[in-house]
Parts: C-alpha cells; sequence; structure tokens
C-alpha cells in the first residue's frame, strides 16, 4: 500500500484536536510510549527555549558543530513554505518519502485521540531523528518550554535560554515571571544551561529553577561576555578570549544570541574552527533577510529590499536598532501581524525610524489581522498607516511615491512564508 503523500497526512493532523494550541505533555506521551518511546534513542540533545533568538541560536550553534565535523538533526518551527523545513536529518531537510512515513506512522498508532498538530508533527520528527545516525540533535522549543512538546528528552546535553520577554501571555502568563518560569521549564536536573541576556524579573526565576534542580548556569554577563569592537566580535568566557568574525546573520540583537552559541559550543569542548563556523556558516531566512532577484524586487526595483519575521515588542526594538545601524534611507514597512500579537507594542518603537506603513492581512492565516486593524494599530503606535489589499499592492504604492526607499516586509513569519513562497 502506497503512503500518502505528506500534505494529505498533515491535513489529517490538523483535525484531531479542536485547539491549535493545548499545553500539556499527556498526549505526546501517550503516543511516544505506543512507538517505543523513540525521545529515549536520540542523539545527544540541545534545547532552546526562550521568547526571541532561539531559531538563530540554533542555526549558529548548527554551524558550528557542523563546522567542527559532525553531523546534527535540528527541529524548528514555524516553517516559511514547506513543513519539510521544520526537519533537518543529519544536516539535511528530511525527504518527501520520509517525511510521509514517520507521519503515516504517528496517525495510525494515535488513531482518533485527540492530539494537537503540533505535538504529533514534533513526535513524527522525534521518530524520524532516533532512526538515522547523527552525532546531535538541536531542538528549538514551540511555545513555552515546561509544557512544549520538545520537552520530553529525560537528560539532553546541554539548554539554552535565550531572552524571554512578553509574548503569547494568554498561554504563558501574564507577568515576565511567569513567562520565566515556563521556559525554565526545560531545565533538566544536573544538565548545563546557557543564559542569555535576561530582565532581572526572568534571571530570578531562571536561577531559582536551577538551584531547585541543581542545574548549572552559564549566564550572560556573569560567566560569559560578548561585544562588536571594530568590526569583530569578540567572546570571553573563564576559559580566555575569542577574536571572531562577526555572525553572518545581520543585526546588532545578534551579537547576543552568537554569544549563546558560542557559550554552549566552548562549554561542550569544541574548539576555534567550530566557533569561526558558528559566525560565519549560519543562513536563517526571514531574519533581516535581504531579498535580491525576486519577483518582489521587480515591483521595487530601485529599491532596497528586506524580510523579516519578527513579531513582538522586543523584536521591534531589535529592529529598530538595527535600522540605526544601516545607512540612511528613507524607510517604509509592509507589515502584516496576527492578532495574537500586540501590533502596537512591536510597531512603537519603529515609529521615529520609518516614513510610513502599507498595513496588509497575511493570506491563509485565519488568525490574522486585517490590513485595517493592522492600520489602526500603527497609527496609534505613531506612524502613517495605510492598509493595502496585498503586498504586491504594498509594493506598487511605494514604488509609486519612494522608489529608491529601503522597504522592509515585516509583521511575521506567516507572512515572510507567504512573500518567500511567491517569490
Amino acid at each position: 500500500m502506497t503512503t500518502p503523500g505528506s500534505d494529505i497526512l498533515l491535513d489529517r493532523m490538523m483535525s484531531l484536536h479542536p485547539k491549535i494550541i493545548d499545553l500539556t505533555l499527556d498526549r505526546v506521551w501517550r503516543l511516544l510510549a505506543r512507538l517505543d518511546h523513540p525521545e529515549k534513542r536520540l542523539p545527544p540533545v540541545i534545547h532552546i527555549a526562550g521568547t526571541n533568538g532561539k531559531g538563530s541560536t540554533l542555526a549558529m550553534l548548527r554551524a558550528g558543530l557542523e563546522g567542527a565535523g559532525q553531523s546534527c538533526h535540528a527541529y524548528t518551527s514555524p516553517h516559511l513554505v514547506r513543513f519539510h523545513e521544520r526537519v533537518r536529518l543529519a544536516g539535511e531537510l528530511i525527504s518527501e518519502p520520509a517525511l510521509a512515513v514517520v507521519l503515516d506512522e504517528c496517525l495510525e498508532h494515535n488513531g482518533p485521540d485527540p492530539i494537537t498538530y503540533f505535538e504529533i508533527t514534533t513526535v513524527a520528527a522525534l521518530l524520524a531523528f532516533s532512526r538515522t545516525p547523527a552525532d546531535w540533535t538541536l531542538l528549538e522549543v514551540g511555545l513555552g518550554g515546561r509544557l512544549d512538546a520538545t520537552n520530553v528528552v529525560e537528560k539532553p546535553a546541554l539548554c539554552v535560554i535565550t531572552p524571554v520577554s512578553v509574548d503569547h501571555e494568554q498561554y504563558l502568563g501574564d507577568t515576565l515571571a511567569k513567562i520565566a518560569f515556563e521556559k525554565a521549564g526545560i531545565l533538566k536536573r544536573g544538565v548545563p544551561c546557557v543564559v542569555g541576556p535576561q530582565d532581572d524579573e526572568a534571571l530570578e526565576v531562571i536561577e531559582a529553577q536551577a538551584a531547585r534542580l541543581g542545574a548549572p548556569l552559564l549566564v550572560h554577563g556573569q560567566h560569559w561576555h560578548v561585544w562588536e569592537e571594530r568590526g569583530r566580535l569578540i567572546f570571553q568566557d573563564e576559559t580566555g578570549l575569542c577574536d571572531l568574525p562577526l555572525p553572518a546573520l545581520p543585526g546588532g540583537h545578534q551579537i547576543t544570541n552568537a554569544g549563546a552559541a558560542l557559550a554552549g559550543l566552548r562549554h561542550l569542548g569544541f574548539g576555534e574552527d567550530a566557533l569561526e563556523a558558528a559566525m560565519t556558516g549560519p543562513d536563517w531566512p526571514a531574519r533581516m533577510q535581504r531579498l535580491t532577484g525576486t519577483s518582489w524586487n521587480a515591483l521595487l526595483p530601485q529599491a532596497e529590499l528586506w524580510l523579516d519575521g519578527g513579531h513582538n515588542a522586543a523584536a521591534g526594538v531589535a529592529l529598530a536598532r538595527h535600522l540605526d545601524s544601516l545607512p540612511d534611507r528613507e524607510t517604509h514597512l509592509i507589515c502584516g501581524m496576527l492578532r495574537t500579537k500586540d501590533a502596537s507594542g512591536y510597531l512603537r518603537p519603529l515609529a521615529t525610524k520609518v516614513t510610513g506603513v502599507q498595513a496588509v492581512s497575511i493570506p491563509g492565516a485565519e488568525a490574522t489581522l486585517t490590513a485595517e486593524e493592522t492600520t489602526r494599530a500603527a497609527r496609534q503606535a505613531g506612524l502613517t498607516a495605510a492598509p493595502a489589499r496585498d503586498v504586491a499592492e504594498a509594493c506598487t504604492r511605494i514604488a509609486a511615491t519612494a522608489p529608491h526607499a529601503r522597504v522592509l516586509i515585516c509583521g511575521s513569519l506567516y507572512l515572510a512564508g507567504t512573500v518567500l513562497a511567491a517569490a
């Protein structure tokens, strides 16, 4: 019997639970047990949680490990264009036949029992990882940490918590301390954890949880430091000082993401080849990605075109700082966001950096803000804004009034995915 294609199987999985997000591990443990616990047969795991920078930090870790000749499985979310992007087997995107086999097997073993889309697809990824040799497994938390479907590995080799800020309050809590508690849920007894820059409120919670578990911490500002100096990245820990190229991923916020990756690699015993590769090797789409040679560039032939998927207040601050670092140029946003996000909070730091906003809805996203709603949020944040029918119309408008502008398509990874799919 031929296994159905992955798209058909993924569609079936969407119908297994009435909620997209329902944080508990019971359903995941049930399915893992039916599959004879693939999470116990993984190569050494590095588990990464945080609000911002998880994916970038994972990309740098993977580049560093591969630069040292190691092979890596990697699990990230969400995908931009195709689900296959979420699962890398020993460095390569999972093939269609391999993906279809593990999805089909998970559906068969789960039967009609309720399970969310993210839970069952995470189990499918773990199943694939358990059957393919590799040196490392890199797991990015989907949401929170404590009750996230990735939080099933009893003893990772290393944990990483990137900066924690306010996001997903409806699921994680309405204070920074509550959110940090959920992120710190990935800590395991005796397992070291690299901790990126944190507000005091978040760090206090992480340190308290680590103390309860006897989990050694490697904390930014205490055990490691990182900064830019004369166009180079300088990293220092208790072992010594490293002088490295700046991260290939653009943006000043990538300096601290790089520091977390370097701290992890150093702790695991990797040397200069891995550290340099972590800086020069990563490629992470839709994180201040410069678009060239696409159909969107054809609509804006004289403009400088960028794409970024940041979507919360901390991402807005990071984006504003990055725009400050670029050469002076009139800047326009094409912005689409989900209604689960604080659109005004994201846009407010950008109010003094950009000339105007073309607001769009996100095609195919049920939770999208309408263009009119994003327009109102942008105006509340102090920006000049107008709704556009779609990204193409927004590009055409900007080309007519500011053909030489810098144009940034932003506000959501889901919007970024539709842009890349149509590029």
